[in-house]
């Protein structure tokens, strides 16, 4: 599985998400090749799951079922528990 982690630069708060992820799925026992990237690199073919920050989700072309949205880059706790939902259903 690839995750992508994606902000509008490709830089800094998507690798903070990136560095974040990888601490979650550690924590719940997945594994995943992480990366990060900016918002025009964000296409369905380049990764299984997109995760991104809910003002540059709505201009991503990832379906439903490939994106996880949050409000709060910083906030590890809303990441962990999108991520286990993702991967328990």
């Amino acid at each position: 599985m690839k995750i992508m982690a994606i902000c509008g630069s490709g830089l800094g708060s998507s690798f903070m998400v990136e560095m974040n992820i990888k601490k979650v799925l550690k924590k719940i026992g997945v594994e995943a090749d992480v990366e990060h990237s900016d918002l025009s690199s964000a296409i369905p073919s380049e990764a299984d799951l997109f995760v991104m920050a809910k003002d540059i989700a709505a201009s991503a072309s990832i379906p439903d079922n490939q994106l996880i949205v949050i409000t709060n880059i910083i906030d590890i706790n809303e990441l962990e528990t999108k991520l286990r939902a993702y991967f328990n259903k």
